[in-house]
């Protein structure tokens, strides 16, 4: 680097600070400092030390920056005079990063660390600057040494000192508070103070980053989930990949940890593997490293031990590996600082925070998880969800505290009355039985007849043969009531395997007759009929539409209407019985017959008796279905709160289901309609949230998972959650893609959307192409022209005028192909135009910005000739011969004497935007203004048409003639123009005209006549 010019160093140093952070650029940091060395160039020795101070800042190698702040310094004690005013604050500035790197470095003695806090307080002082910044870094190192009244003193110091200029800046200080607060117990002081910063109302480089990740834990130990789930998600995002918030990073991995989500910590700590090294900063090795331990030690707990990690200093290592060698060297750490600071603060805390048991037993986090692969036997059991309203069971749905009887009793109910307990009764039933000597004949049948049950409707190759056991153990008990129902059963699972439909029918009719010949004495006898009857229509119906395959002469149309007409006759003889839940059962299916054929507005019907006939029966979680089908029927019919009443009637009815997925599809109903009706965004995220984990718990992430986390994006997004928004949205992203051209193009165009929100211009650009790819073969052109029009609009905010020319061309050429979109094509070609003047304003690059104004006009007039009162079409006419004038007063301002049209209250003449001669004469000067005020008048007379919702507008064409004329030496000519403008808008009503106008216009008239 020795041989490198004093122009190469220069643009060195102007690349490097704006290299992305880490080791990279410190590298290329410490080669310039090196170059301008060896040069003798003291100045420029002196901007590459600040460069390298600054380049170490910002990374996990902070610690490096003592060296080249030393030789700063003595450069400053040398010749203070060869420092300029603003040189001069940077270096004292830096001193505070020094005071923390230097108490956060344990190989450093105390007895240094302190001598470099006095030398801090005796400069500060001699400078005049307040001891704010003094104390704190006093606070911080009495801390960890343990000199508790010290710090307090400290403390109380820093608040009370005065701000100035060399005071952090307010969210890091509020940062800081909060964090003393956490370390006195007072979770909810710290949220108080950090408030401003979560909030965004204070921000820097690294707040809120900071202050999201370390108010997690405080937030989940005062019960506030919903703002700890938040602050991880926009946090993590602002954090993720960045060097210099690694301790950051590995509070949110710990947060992970704690809240049962150890496969998103471990897909974070995946994520950032590289950095999983002994890193430079051993203080934020410690604080990052601390985060990971947490994580590894509640996989090992969850029997995940063995499970591959990542690498550690070139070695693949499982879980239980990486958690020992992190392990040995933090508590190293630890105890050089114990050493260092003569107290065991530091390795104490570390333990402390290494053994942290888990906040919340799981908080679903709406991002997609991959799931964690199910531990060996050794592995503990994981707790499962208690069965609802029952305040015997225990958390994982069991019930120690009742007898082996009484838990049968609850069973044979709970599967009489059809309750989504029953199976989790029969599981614990079974395991109980399991361990006694001798069970009851009675119970081994209704065991084995669970079994059975469990396999037909897994589909198990066993089901028939484990179906027809059952069936003759209950015959030879003499139980003919169950052995009938065992009858229906087979025949049921013969339908399901794929029988033959002769060998159904046998099954059938052998199941009839056994329903039938029940002692008419029998309670159950007429129950057992019906449901034979039931599953006849239900069966025959699936028959008939076999046999109908091929089948010409409207056959599907035909089978409808029979099954309609079966079903009715059902309803009718046995709407009167106690068999409500049957009659039901058969009413939801007529609804959905009646939906199949066209009949919505009855199926509404239905599908409402269904559920109240359910509820009436004691069987409310058998309304959930149809109140679910009812709910999304009637947003079709463009019924919102009906719909919505249905949705939540469902969900109150879903209490007792234990089923994950049905679960899920209640909350997905309820939070989809609530989206649609765009009443309610934090409910509606609520009910996503939940659904994305109920389909999660089904295993299936990725079907209704997916669907649930779009709506849970698009809910966020609705309530101002941008961030949020796009982080759910892209951790399944790769699943949305799979549903279909439509959805992937609406997805990437939301994502893109958010991202340009954020100022994630790129990635927005990035989105919004793909979409438009994913679009090419449609046979409309407009959404690809529409994408690759906001693709162009975000290239030109990123800076990327090329990228965004070749997408604003290809956006026009469609639009153009698809017609009837003249605002677009006028928008676009206005861009063209500006984007032609970024890189250099001369006579030919005007030229073609005037060429693509006109031909802007020429598609508007051509328009208007056709709807000549179109507002729209008058407002852009008017807004594309307003920048028509500012693109030659542009012009005028770079090659000769003129204003800064972009400043509406004045303008100053100059020679040339970099003070070269101007390139217009004095004749082409006035003739390029007195076109401008042309355009300015023809602009400001259409907005004054278009009436006081364009006052904006036609103010800024007054205001920027008048200052022409003055420009061209007639500024009474420009007063009169604002003149007669304030005594037309003076009488108008109020609310009609804008605060701001009148002011501002007789504060233009008096600078114009003075």
């Amino acid at each position: 680097m020795t041989s490198l010019t004093r122009e190469d160093i220069v643009r060195g140093l102007a690349e490097n600070r704006e290299a992305p952070n880490g080791s990279a650029r410190n590298a290329h940091a410490e080669a310039l400092a090196g170059a301008a060395e060896s040069s003798g160039d003291r100045d420029l020795f002196r901007e590459a030390l600040d460069n390298l101070i600054n380049a170490y800042l910002y990374s996990s190698e902070s610690s490096k920056m003592l060296v080249p702040f030393a030789r700063l310094l003595q450069e400053y004690d040398k010749d203070p005079g060869a420092f300029s005013e603003w040189d001069a604050h940077s270096l004292f500035w830096q001193f505070k990063w020094v005071a923390t790197a230097i108490s956060d470095s344990p190989g450093i003695p105390l007895e240094s660390a302190r001598g470099w806090l006095e030398e801090m307080e005796r400069r500060y002082r001699t400078a005049g600057y307040s001891e704010r910044p003094v104390r704190e870094a006093e606070l911080w190192l009495a801390h960890a040494t343990g000199q508790d009244e010290r710090a307090e003193q400290a403390f109380a110091r820093w608040q009370a000192a005065d701000r100035d200029t060399m005071s952090d800046c307010r969210a890091c200080e509020l940062n800081g508070q909060g964090q003393y607060a956490v370390l006195h117990g007072d979770d909810a002081e710290a949220l108080d103070i950090w408030k401003p910063v979560i909030e965004g109302d204070l921000t820097c480089a690294e707040e809120p980053h900071r202050v999201l990740a370390t108010s997690l834990l405080p937030l989940l130990r005062l019960g506030r989930t919903d703002e700890a789930r938040s602050n991880h998600l926009r946090g993590y995002r602002l954090a993720r990949g960045n060097d210099s918030l690694l301790p950051s990073v590995g509070r949110h991995i710990e947060f992970c940890a704690l809240t049962g989500n150890e496969s998103r910590g471990l897909e974070i700590l995946v994520e950032h593997a590289p950095h999983v090294t002994p890193l430079a900063n051993v203080d934020d090795r410690l604080a990052f490293h601390g985060g990971i331990l947490v994580l590894l030690r509640r996989l090992e707990e969850l029997g995940h031990g063995r499970l591959p990690a990542v690498a550690y200093e070139g070695i693949p290592r499982t879980v239980s590996e990486l958690y020992e060698v992190l392990h040995a060297g933090a508590l190293d750490i630890a105890r050089q600082f114990d050493a260092r600071n003569g107290t065991t603060r530091v390795s104490d805390r570390f333990l402390e925070r290494v053994a942290r048991q888990p906040l919340v037993g799981v908080l679903p986090l709406g991002v997609r998880g991959t799931a964690l692969p199910q531990p060996g036997p050794e592995a503990p059991a994981v707790a499962g969800p208690a069965t609802a309203g029952d305040p015997a069971s225990t958390a994982d749905g069991s019930h120690p505290s009742i007898d082996f009887e009484e838990l049968v009793d609850r069973a044979r109910s709970a599967r009489a009355l059809g309750h989504p307990a029953a199976d989790a009764l029969w599981a614990e039933v079974a395991v109980r039985a399991d361990a006694l000597p001798e069970t009851d004949p009675l119970v081994r049948a209704d065991l084995a007849d669970h079994r059975a049950l469990a396999a037909a409707r897994s589909g198990a190759e066993n089901a028939a043969g484990l179906l027809a056991a059952a069936r003759d153990e209950y015959r030879a008990l003499g139980r003919a009531e169950r052995a009938a129902l065992a009858e229906l059963r087979l025949a049921s699972e013969a339908a399901q395997s794929g029988a033959a439909p002769a060998r159904i029918r046998e099954l059938l009719a052998t199941a009839v007759r056994a329903a039938e010949a029940l002692d008419p004495a029998e309670p159950l006898r007429t129950r057992r009929i019906a449901l034979a009857e039931l599953s006849v229509i239900r069966v025959e119906s699936y028959l008939r539409s076999v046999e109908a395959e091929g089948a010409e002469d409207h056959g599907q149309e035909h089978g409808h209407g029979e099954l309609a007409a079966e079903l009715t006759a059902f309803v009718t003889a046995y709407g009167d019985t106690p068999l409500a839940d049957l009659v039901a059962e058969a009413e939801e299916m007529l609804g959905r017959v009646a939906l199949s054929q066209g009949d919505p507005e009855r199926a509404v019907t239905l599908l409402a008796d269904a559920a109240a006939r359910a509820v009436g029966a004691g069987r409310p979680w058998q309304a959930v279905d149809p109140l679910v089908l009812r709910a999304g029927l009637l947003m079709s019919l463009e019924r919102p709160e009906e719909a919505e009443r249905s949705a939540r009637s469902a969900l109150e009815h879903s209490a007792e289901v234990t089923g994950a997925e049905e679960q899920g599809v209640v909350r997905l109903t309820l939070a989809d309609v609530l989206l649609r009706r765009g009443t309610a965004g934090a409910e509606t995220a609520e009910h996503a949230l939940a659904a994305s984990h109920w389909f999660d718990q089904a295993g299936l992430t990725a079907d209704g998972g997916a669907q649930a986390r779009l709506l849970l994006a698009r809910a966020y997004a609705q309530d101002g959650r941008s961030a949020e928004a796009a982080e759910v949205l892209q951790s399944t992203l790769p699943d949305l893609l799979e549903h279909g051209d439509r959805q992937a193009v609406f997805v990437r165009e939301f994502l893109g959307d958010l991202l340009r929100r954020l100022n994630e211009l790129r990635p927005a650009a990035e989105q919004f192409l793909l979409a438009a790819e994913a679009t090419e073969g449609w046979e409309d052109p407009r959404p690809q022209a529409n994408l690759a029009q906001s693709a162009a609009d975000t290239l030109s905010d990123a800076g990327l005028p090329e990228e965004a020319v070749a997408a604003y061309e290809r956006s026009l050429a469609l639009h153009r192909l698809a017609g009837g979109a003249p605002v677009a094509e006028v928008r676009i070609l206005r861009s063209l135009a500006w984007l032609g003047l970024r890189e250099e304003i001369t006579g030919e690059t005007v030229e073609r910005a005037r060429t693509r104004m006109a031909e802007a006009a020429a598609v508007l007039e051509a328009a208007l000739a056709a709807e000549p009162g179109d507002p729209e079409l008058r407002s852009e006419l008017a807004q594309t011969w307003h920048q028509l004038a500012q693109v030659l007063d542009r012009h005028v301002n770079a090659n000769g004497q003129s204003h800064d049209e972009d400043d509406d209250e004045g303008f100053e003449g100059f020679e040339g935007e970099d003070g070269s001669e101007p390139s217009l004469d004095a004749s082409e000067v006035d003739g390029l203004r007195v076109e401008e005020i042309e355009l300015w008048d023809r602009a400001a007379q259409t907005y004054a048409d278009l009436g006081p919702g364009h006052l904006r507008d036609r103010f800024q064409c007054v205001t920027n003639a008048a200052w022409t004329e003055h420009e061209r030496d007639d500024a009474e000519a420009g007063a009169t123009r604002v003149s007669a403008l304030i005594d037309e808008l003076r009488p108008l009503p109020e609310g009609e005209l804008p605060d701001w106008l009148l002011p501002s216009a007789e504060r233009v008239l008096g600078q114009l006549r003075s």
